[in-house]
């Protein structure tokens, strides 16, 4: 069976995906959840700490622009986001 990597699946094709901030609490740290359209965990990973998690699920070139709509994004929130 041919495997195909994930991350040129996502460079082949318009991508939806979706954002959600979670708030930490006390020593636990702010983070972020990107899901697909079946809401299937992609990259789970701190608001301070985006990019290995980006890179790992071929969004690295996207950073800057994800982590501008997530600093604007209320916590609790899910977005819709369409790459």
């Amino acid at each position: 069976m041919l495997q195909i990597p994930f991350s040129f699946v996502l460079s082949a094709f318009s991508f939806k995906m979706y954002i959600i901030k979670v708030k930490g609490v006390a020593k636990i740290p702010d983070y972020v959840q990107l899901r697909d359209d079946q809401f299937t965990l992609l990259a789970y990973f701190r608001v301070d700490r985006p990019d290995k998690s980006l890179d790992k699920v071929g969004l690295g070139n996207k950073t800057e622009q994800i982590m501008n709509i997530i600093k604007d994004l209320p916590f609790g929130q899910i977005l819709k986001l369409e790459l």
